[in-house]
C-alpha cells in the first residue's frame, strides 16, 4: 500500500456543506418561479403562495387559498407584481391553477411524488406570514397519508399525501415543495400542527387534474356508487394476484353503475381497469374524467371465486 493516499474521513463541517449546497441551490432555482398572493374574496383578503410552472404564465396553488375569489395580485421574487384570475379550481384536491396577466417568470419543472421515498431531503419555498421568499428544508416523513378535503356536502380524501417536517406556517399554502434536484413534487396545503406539514403530490393523478383546470377551468370526476373497507385477501389470491388486500363492499347505492353491473354487498373488488384496488382511495383514483361512460372491467371476489363484471361509471354531480 505503500504511496497511496489515504483520504481522512469526511467531517461534520463538510456534510454539513453538502447540505448546505442542495438547499442553496434549490432555492436559487425554484425561488423566482414562487409568488406571493394577495387574494380579494367576498369573504375578506387573504395571502398564500403559488408556483409558475407554465412559460405563459400559468400558476399552480391550493384550492382554499383562492377559494371564493376571481383574483388577486401576484409578486415575485424580483419584485415584479401582476394581477392573476383564476382559471379553474378543485376543491377535492385542493388544486387550483391561476393565470398572471404580464410575466416573464420562468417556470418550475414539476417532477414526480411517486419516486419519493421516506428520509428523502425536501424543500419548502413560500411565503409564510407575509416574509416573501422564505425556504425551509427537512426530509420526508411520511407517505401515503389522507387529507380530507370538502366541496359543499361532499367530502373525499385526498391520497397520497406527502408528510414532511420542513416547517410551514400560514402563507405557505400553494407554495412549492421541491427536492434536491429543484423539481416541484407538491404543493404545500396544510399545517397539521407543529414541526408536521403536508402537501398535495405532483403524480400522474393530479397532473390530470392540472390538465383539466387549464383546459376546461373544472375537473369531472365519475362514480360507481360503492363502498368499501380494505379486507386482507386470502393467502392463495394474494399469492396469484400479488397483492394483499382488496376493498371489501359494504353498500351499494341503488340504481348507481355498481348495482347495475351486479356487485353485491360482501363482494371483494381486487382489481378495476386492470390496476390493482386496495382501498378507498385506490378506486377513487381511477375516478377522473375519462372513466365517464367508459367500460370499466372490475374483478371481484365471490364465495372464494373470481368473477368479472363491467361497469359504467357516470358523472358524479354534486
Amino acid at each position: 500500500m505503500d504511496g497511496e493516499q489515504i483520504q481522512p474521513p469526511p467531517t461534520e463541517s463538510d456534510a454539513l456543506d453538502a447540505y448546505s449546497r442542495v438547499v442553496t441551490g434549490v432555492a436559487a432555482r425554484v425561488l423566482p418561479s414562487v409568488a406571493a398572493l394577495a387574494v380579494r374574496s367576498a369573504r375578506g383578503n387573504g395571502a398564500g403562495s403559488a408556483v409558475t410552472f407554465t412559460a405563459d404564465g400559468l400558476l399552480l396553488t391550493s384550492a382554499h387559498v383562492v377559494d371564493g375569489a376571481e383574483g388577486g395580485n401576484a409578486t415575485f421574487a424580483d419584485g415584479t407584481e401582476s394581477r392573476f384570475d383564476v382559471v379553474g379550481a378543485d376543491p377535492l384536491s385542493d388544486l387550483a391553477v391561476l393565470r398572471v396577466r404580464a410575466t416573464s417568470v420562468p417556470p418550475a419543472e414539476l417532477g414526480d411524488a411517486d419516486r419519493l421515498r421516506i428520509g428523502q431531503l425536501v424543500v419548502a419555498v413560500g411565503n409564510p406570514m407575509g416574509l416573501a421568499g422564505s425556504v425551509t428544508a427537512g426530509v420526508v416523513s411520511g407517505l401515503g397519508r389522507s387529507l380530507p378535503a370538502r366541496d359543499g356536502r361532499l367530502v373525499r380524501l385526498i391520497e397520497d399525501v406527502i408528510q414532511t417536517d420542513a416547517a410551514l406556517n400560514p402563507g405557505n399554502s400553494g407554495g412549492a415543495l421541491a427536492d434536491s434536484a429543484g423539481r416541484v413534487i407538491g404543493v404545500n396545503t396544510a399545517v397539521a400542527g407543529y414541526g408536521l406539514g403536508l402537501a398535495v403530490p405532483i403524480n400522474s393523478t393530479t397532473r390530470q387534474i392540472i390538465g383539466d383546470l387549464v383546459s376546461t377551468g373544472r375537473v369531472r370526476r365519475a362514480w360507481l356508487g360503492v363502498a368499501g373497507v380494505p379486507v386482507p385477501l386470502p393467502p392463495e389470491v394474494a399469492e396469484r394476484t400479488g397483492q394483499r388486500r382488496g376493498l371489501r363492499v359494504v353498500e351499494v347505492v341503488p340504481g348507481s353503475p355498481a348495482g347495475s353491473a351486479g356487485i353485491y354487498l360482501g363482494d371483494v373488488l381486487v382489481s378495476a381497469g386492470g390496476r390493482p384496488v386496495q382501498s378507498g382511495q385506490g378506486l377513487q383514483r381511477l375516478m377522473l374524467g375519462p372513466a365517464i361512460g367508459s367500460r370499466l372491467p372490475v374483478t371481484l371476489l365471490r364465495r372464494g371465486a373470481f368473477v368479472d363484471v363491467i361497469t359504467i361509471p357516470a358523472e358524479l354531480t354534486h
